[in-house]
């Protein structure tokens, strides 16, 4: 297993935080099964606390240092997935649009994104339906948009 600096549970899956000691780095997604790991170090410590306020109520908004890894590219469309507010979704072309680039560059740098939730690409939508998550078009990934979408009361018909 990855060198994780807390697992916290969470009712779609187990989210394995890694930071860098400052800030953080990187959320995984692991099987409901993963183990606990309680927060090693302060920066995990309020990432916890910021993701259960989040589960608390969906309008909550991420407060952290962040180091995402990432190309150019992939950094400007991360600041943009940020701009997009709780409880709104934008299609990949709509952002597109917005930083001058393509919709399927937009929905790789989606899919590349290394903190999900903070930075919300799962509110990033197909111009005809869900689309992607975390690199796949179907089963858990998808389950897991539907349920963010939905506690952020903004589930796509």
């Amino acid at each position: 297993m990855m060198d994780y600096q807390a697992r916290f549970l969470t009712p779609f899956a187990v989210l394995g935080i890694m930071t860098d000691g400052v800030a953080l780095t990187a959320i995984t997604f692991l099987p409901l099964g993963t183990p606990p790991l309680p927060p090693q170090d302060e920066i995990s410590r309020r990432v916890c606390a910021q993701l259960q306020a989040y589960l608390d109520d969906p309008s909550f908004h991420f407060d952290l240092p962040l180091a995402p890894h990432g190309t150019a590219f992939q950094t400007r469309v991360w600041q943009a997935l940020r701009q997009i507010s709780v409880g709104s979704t934008q299609s990949y072309g709509e952002l597109a649009r917005q930083i001058d680039s393509a919709p399927r560059a937009v929905g790789q740098a989606c899919g590349a994104n290394p903190i999900p939730l903070v930075i919300p690409c799962h509110r990033v939508l197909a111009r005809g339906g869900l689309g992607g998550f975390m690199n796949s078009t179907g089963g858990e990934p998808l389950a897991i948009k539907k349920w963010l979408l939905q506690h952020e009361c903004r589930q796509p018909a």
